[in-house]
């Protein structure tokens, strides 16, 4: 996807509004697919020196700065299909369809902002739910650090919402509208077909497809990341493992997805193949 849409720039000259949510969105992708795997790799094998505070504290904020980042982008990708494809005729509706590509820049700049200003607070030392203090001699003090590590998880998690929020109201809500204007567009298609396959019938069933698999996945990745944050799971347990790799495996059934749909990113991984195979023979 990168490589395809940075391409087609520097063949145009011209950086559209499509190429430049594509060219954020790999990145994006990519880095955090890479940070998941340096945190995995790290907390594995270098245990002692992982879990010291400062660079435990790092590695979860720049975590928290690109789950962000990264679901920005796949928001305001879904509201670009959202505004380009479907057909409304509200007068707000067609400012945006006129205004979109002047208006993209600037979402993604205050977006990336505000990924920016709510992951800095993880920085703070609210991953350390368990403070690393004595036993307590008598049940007050006790009680009083049952209240502090609520409060901290309570915390962790309400700044979690905060930056996830946003972006993934906007997604959904998108997405539904996407969806409902393709489908209502379909039927209509399918009430006067004549019989025959017909391909726009199928790009949009396979539109529809495509849409609903990004939310999915959104949404699975997000459930995954307040697990993972809340601390209900024992470290290396069955369930964090599983909430681990649904999070790398989300960003990347997601790319899939889009190469799948978009016949100009399909053109990269066959030429691909296709040269492998010759190189075979």
């Amino acid at each position: 996807i990168l490589t395809v849409s940075s391409t087609s720039c520097i063949r145009s000259k011209i950086l559209s509004s499509y190429d430049m949510i594509m060219i954020f969105l790999s990145l994006s992708r990519l880095f955090l697919q890479s940070w998941l795997m340096l945190d995995l790799f790290l907390s594995l094998f270098c245990e002692a020196s992982y879990y010291q505070e400062n660079l435990f504290v790092i590695f979860k904020t720049v975590f928290m700065f690109l789950s962000y980042f990264s679901l920005w982008f796949a928001a305001w990708l879904s509201v670009f299909y959202c505004i380009k494809v479907a057909s409304f005729t509200q007068s707000i509706f067609i400012w945006l369809k006129q205004r979109i590509s002047s208006l993209m820049p600037w979402m993604l700049i205050a977006s990336s902002l505000f990924s920016f200003a709510t992951s800095l607070p993880f920085a703070w030392d609210v991953y350390n739910v368990q403070d690393n203090v004595p036993a307590p001699l008598t049940m007050t003090n006790s009680s009083e650090r049952r209240v502090t590590m609520k409060d901290k998880v309570f915390l962790l998690i309400l700044l979690c919402n905060t930056g996830i929020a946003l972006p993934l109201i906007l997604l959904g809500f998108s997405s539904v509208l996407l969806i409902r204007s393709l489908s209502i567009h379909t039927r209509q298609m399918k009430n006067n077909a004549t019989g025959f396959q017909d391909p726009s019938l199928e790009a949009h069933i396979g539109a529809i497809k495509s849409v609903f698999s990004f939310l999915i996945f959104d949404v699975t990745y997000f459930i995954s990341l307040v697990l993972i944050l809340s601390n209900i799971f024992l470290p290396f347990s069955i369930g964090e493992i599983i909430c681990v790799v649904v999070m790398v495996a989300c960003p990347a059934g997601h790319s899939m997805v889009l190469i799948w749909s978009n016949p100009k990113f399909q053109e990269v991984p066959a030429r691909i193949l296709h040269h492998t195979n010759c190189h075979v023979r």
